[in-house]
C-alpha cells in the first residue's frame, strides 16, 4: 500500500509543477506585446525550472543490511528564470516606445513556441492525473481482496 501512496504523491508533485508551468506560459502569452516592464524595457519571456526530488528513506529496519529507499519522489520547482534570448525588433515609427529610428523592442515571446509548450504541459498534467487514477484503482482493488 505504501508505494501506491507514493505514486499518488509523485503524480501530485507533477500536477503542481505542470500547473505552474501552464501559469508561466499563460503569462508569457498575455505579455506578448508588452513593451514596458517594471525592470524597464520590454517583457522578457519566463520559464519554469524543475528538478527531481531527492531520494527518500522509507524504512530503516535494524536487522536489514541497508535501509529501504524510494527513488521516484517526483519533481519540484527550482524557480522561474528569464529567457536571455534577444528581443524582437520591429519598425513601428508610430509606436510610443519607438527609438529615434522608428524601431521598437518587443518581448522575446514566440506564441507558436508557447502554444507548443502549453500542449506539452497539458499532456504531462493529463498523464499525472491518469497515473493517480490508476494508483487509486489499484488501492481500491487491493482493499476488495482483503474482504
Amino acid at each position: 500500500m505504501m508505494s501506491l501512496f507514493q505514486a499518488i504523491n509523485t503524480s501530485a508533485s507533477g500536477l503542481t509543477a505542470e500547473q505552474l508551468r501552464m501559469d508561466v506560459i499563460s503569462n508569457n502569452i498575455a505579455n506578448v506585446n508588452s513593451t514596458r516592464s517594471e525592470q524597464g524595457g520590454p517583457y522578457r519571456r519566463q520559464r519554469a525550472v524543475f528538478t527531481p526530488r531527492e531520494t527518500q528513506m522509507i524504512f530503516d529496519i535494524p536487522f536489514v543490511k541497508s535501509p529501504l529507499t524510494y527513488h521516484g519522489k517526483g519533481v519540484r520547482v527550482v524557480g522561474i528564470e528569464e529567457d536571455p534570448s534577444p528581443f524582437r525588433i520591429e519598425y513601428r515609427p508610430e509606436h510610443p516606445d519607438a527609438d529615434k529610428d522608428g524601431y521598437v523592442r518587443l518581448p522575446n515571446v514566440n506564441v507558436v513556441l508557447e502554444m507548443a509548450d502549453m500542449i506539452t504541459a497539458t499532456r504531462a498534467y493529463e498523464a499525472n492525473v491518469a497515473a493517480m487514477r490508476s494508483a487509486k484503482e489499484m488501492m481500491m482493488r487491493s482493499l476488495d481482496i482483503g474482504k
